[in-house]
């Protein structure tokens, strides 16, 4: 028997397909703590390891903070990253079975990144020139026994050297402008780490576009004229057919020639429009479908969604591709997902259809189909997961509904000339939205039945003052379908290019605003360096990588591309260094100043108290402004704070947010508040006592101590005298008394 190895991208995976390949029992082995698996397939022995993701990454060959370096190679994972030391058991695991193994197979995802980790392990760890390739969309057992039967020969080399590519792009990109921004900016003593990369820049760029619209945008007042009547038993709203009045004239006019008129209907038109079925999930359509209908945000999504993949319920989730393939046994899929009582009902109408044909949209993937649920029983998921999940089979039944009837009444009103409209839809055939329920979004606005040459008694004539609205901000999940439109970054990395311009304080809130620090900092490079957030070339890079993967280029010749391109940016970027790091530094201080600030210093009354950072101690504290001439603190726990706009109403002191789990607390700056005594302590000469250190008690945990009252911004509390040696803390009960102390 000859003995194979394959190696998958997660644990998880790697159990599935032991267990799914296997002609019998499955062995579980573990070394140095981790688990693999060995068995038997025909003439085979084979061991299913797993890489746990990305096991080398881009680095340079010798470390600095110089730029431009293009000197790159790859390196484990755990010796670039000290977090990542986990890897190097995994690594160290695939080595040793790579020594007893004939045959290699890669079954990680399938898709560049997948390609990439799976090209590495086999290069690097196996020491092979290639290996065979299992290509599958889901972790079920028939389809990764197909996938394993007929495997490629090779790996995807084309998707393979565009992957590589890619890392390579981006590290030269990412850090390079990283680090020139970095050091602009701390050359003028503002220390921060500033961030830029070949897509995160235009990324911001289109954000900063859409603030400058907003801030820029001037409301203008216009005025809406619109009657209630009584026609047919029933009630009708009814808008003047300008719709916008500019000048108000004009609409008081109207309302004079209105006024102790009665109404006749002029026309009474009914049409009815077929709704077709929506489209099956690709991943920006299901980032915001999550978001617009569960407020799940795209990085999340992609999350959950992996996880239902790796647990077998879903197919994989990094897909553009809106089409399933016929190959899909559809009947199947959805018997079994009639079987799980939530579904029953809708699995049900589904199967008594002669034939399932899915409305499929246009957009492809040649790696995998659109997202389905496999049918699998979704055991053991809760929460987001598990509303993700129904949304997703919601949405995989809707594609094969039948088309959605709905009915629009459109009514014209003449009152003494002036014609009036008033619109309502109604749907008269649910058709597919009975299998998408509860995500449909559509509202019922019905008119009573009302007939031509009706008259209509006019019982309120009104005129509204309204001012246009300057354009909306984007949201996570619109700003990711507008830079798929754009053909900036990939299905895979959008939502965390997102989650980037956060971190860095770029933008801020659910409907994204631009911080100061965002749009200086685009203004900034706009006026000196535009190159870096240049759109046009950020695509003809993503050309290139299709043209790798399509094998009409070569990695070579884009990376010498991409260095002579990046070369003449650093170089304009140099010349123009210390304009930007003024700019970009007076940027952060404001920015700075602002999330930091906590309220009026309520000691001095002149100063603003801050949010300032310890270096010696490491630690957050506020303090006044106005040091020296006033050195008011207050000392702060070690975990996140914000600023509220709230006032203590014990001590009117400044309210700040705390969090240090997942529910944040509110708390009163001043550790001597009354409100942070126990109750009823003020009044106990016990409690005097406590506080004056003459009650003791004999520290429970080193023995050697003993329990003083401390003071915090979360109130009193009983801590050992010997901190920081002896750390023990405990709660002061409620009404302490003297006997309840040893002394």
């Amino acid at each position: 028997m000859t003995n194979e190895l394959i190696i998958t991208e997660k644990p998880s995976a790697a159990h599935r397909i032991a267990e799914s390949l296997a002609d019998s029992k499955v062995e579980t082995k573990k070394s140095n703590g981790v688990t693999y698996y060995t068995i038997k397939r025909g003439k085979k022995n084979i061991t299913i390891v797993s890489a746990v993701g990305h096991l080398f990454t881009v680095a340079e060959k010798k470390k600095s903070f110089k730029y431009p370096s293009f000197d790159l190679e790859w390196k484990p994972v755990y010796e670039a990253n000290k977090e990542a030391g986990y890897a190097k058991k995994y690594a160290e695991l695939i080595k040793q079975e790579a020594l007893k193994a004939k045959s290699f197979v890669v079954a990680c995802d399938y898709d560049i990144e997948g390609e990439v980790i799976g090209l590495n392990v086999v290069r690097f760890l196996c020491k092979q020139k290639d290996a065979a390739r299992m290509k599958f969309s889901t972790l079920t057992k028939p389809d990764l026994v197909e996938a394993y039967e007929n495997a490629s020969k090779t790996i995807d080399w084309g998707q393979a050297k565009a992957g590589e590519t890619r890392h390579f792009l981006d590290w030269m990109y990412g850090i390079n402008l990283s680090r020139a921004l970095t050091l602009a900016i701390r050359k003028n003593n503002a220390y921060r780490t500033m961030s830029s990369g070949r897509v995160q820049g235009p990324a911001l760029e289109t954000l900063e576009q859409r603030e400058r619209e907003i801030q820029k945008f001037k409301s203008k007042k216009y005025w809406e004229v619109h009657i209630t009547g009584k026609v047919n038993k029933g009630e009708v709203e009814a808008w003047h057919e300008k719709d916008k009045f500019w000048d108000e004239k004009e609409a008081d006019n109207v309302l004079k020639k209105v006024k102790s008129h009665e109404g006749k209907v002029t026309k009474a038109l009914k049409t009815q429009t077929e709704q077709q079925p929506p489209n099956p999930f690709d991943l920006t359509t299901l980032q915001t479908e999550a978001y617009s209908v569960l407020g799940i945000t795209p990085i999340r999504t992609l999350e959950y969604a992996q996880d239902l993949y790796s647990r077998g319920h879903i197919s994989y989730p990094r897909t553009s591709s809106q089409q399933l393939p016929d190959k899909i046994s559809y009947r199947k899929i959805i018997e079994n997902l009639a079987k799980q009582p939530s579904l029953s009902k809708q699995g049900k109408l589904l199967l008594e259809k002669k034939s399932l044909k899915p409305n499929n949209g246009k957009k492809t993937d040649p790696a995998h189909p659109a997202i389905y649920p496999t049918g699998n029983d979704p055991k053991g998921i809760s929460g987001q997961g598990a509303r993700l999940y129904d949304l997703i089979v919601k949405r995989f039944f809707s594609t094969f509904g039948d088309n959605a009837v709905r009915e629009t009444m459109t009514v014209h009103i003449g009152v003494n000339s002036e014609n009036f409209i008033a619109k309502g839809t109604r749907t008269v055939v649910k058709g597919w939205h009975v299998l998408y329920e509860p995500y449909i979004k559509l509202k019922d606005e019905e008119l009573p039945e009302i007939k031509e040459n009706e008259d209509v008694k006019i019982k309120k004539i009104t005129k509204d003052e309204k001012e246009t609205q300057p354009p909306k901000r984007y949201t996570e999940a619109s700003i990711i379908k507008e830079l798929e439109s754009r053909n900036l970054g990939t299905k895979a990395t959008r939502a965390q290019i997102i989650e980037n311009l956060y971190d860095r304080e770029y933008i801020k809130g659910k409907s994204i605003e631009v911080t100061k620090l965002g749009i200086k900092t685009i203004e900034t490079l706009e006026e000196f360096c535009p190159e870096i957030i240049d759109e046009e070339l950020t695509k003809s890079f993503e050309e290139d990588m299709d043209n790798i993967s399509e094998k009409n280029t070569t990695p070579e010749k884009v990376l010498e591309k991409a260095k002579v391109e990046l070369t003449k940016t650093l170089a304009h970027f140099k010349q123009n260094e210390t304009k930007i790091g003024e700019k970009l530094a007076a940027a952060f201080m404001e920015t700075e100043k602002i999330k930091n600030y906590i309220g009026k210093c309520p000691i001095c009354k002149k100063g603003d108290l801050q949010i300032r950072y310890s270096r010696q101690y490491k630690s957050k504290f506020i303090a006044c402004d106005k040091y020296p001439d006033c050195k008011t603190t207050f000392s702060m726990p070690k975990a996140e704070i914000k600023a509220t706009d709230e006032v203590c109403k014990v001590c009117t002191y400044p309210i700040i947010e705390v969090k240090t789990g997942k529910i944040p607390k509110k708390l009163c700056i001043n550790k001597d508040c009354k409100s942070k005594m126990p109750e009823g302590a003020a009044e106990k000469k016990e409690e005097k006592e406590i506080l004056k250190h003459i009650v003791e008690e004999v520290c429970p945990k080193c023995k050697e101590g003993t329990l003083v009252v401390r003071k915090s911004v979360y109130g009193h509390f009983l801590a050992c005298n010997k901190f920081p040696k002896c750390r023990y803390t405990q709660p002061i009960k409620e009404g302490p008394l003297k006997e309840d102390f040893k002394k």
